[in-house]
């Protein structure tokens, strides 16, 4: 089994994680079921898939997960694009949130290409 608090990718997705949450408190109750839970949904969605692969036996159910992670975080970053256009997102959460999704995506990358190798 591979320890999963060990990666690069998983704590930077953690944080990633932890700042999409802060963020999101201040978008509007409209949201609550719109951008607020896709946003959220997405972020927990890049760090569980690299703990799931992490606890997988096979090496191709791992890959598998971490596609499903890069897959999300990639989602991620349009949501948070896309909150930023509409407003939602103040300008200095989205440069944060948008650096940390690019900076996660590179790892979670790295990762799987590594693994492939």
């Amino acid at each position: 089994m591979r320890d999963h608090t060990k990666l690069k990718a998983f704590k930077l997705a953690d944080e990633l994680a932890l700042v999409v949450y802060r963020s999101t408190v201040r978008f509007p109750k409209a949201e609550q079921f719109g951008l607020t839970s896709q946003m959220r949904r997405a972020a927990v969605s890049v760090a569980s898939n690299i703990v799931e692969g992490a606890a997988r036996k096979s090496l191709a159910d791992y890959l598998r997960f971490l596609d499903m992670s890069y897959g999300s975080a990639r989602e991620l970053q349009y949501q948070v694009s896309l909150s930023h256009r509409l407003g939602l997102l103040r300008a200095e959460d989205h440069e944060r949130l948008k650096a940390s999704c690019i900076e996660t995506t590179k790892v979670i990358h790295g990762l799987i290409t590594s693994l492939r190798k």
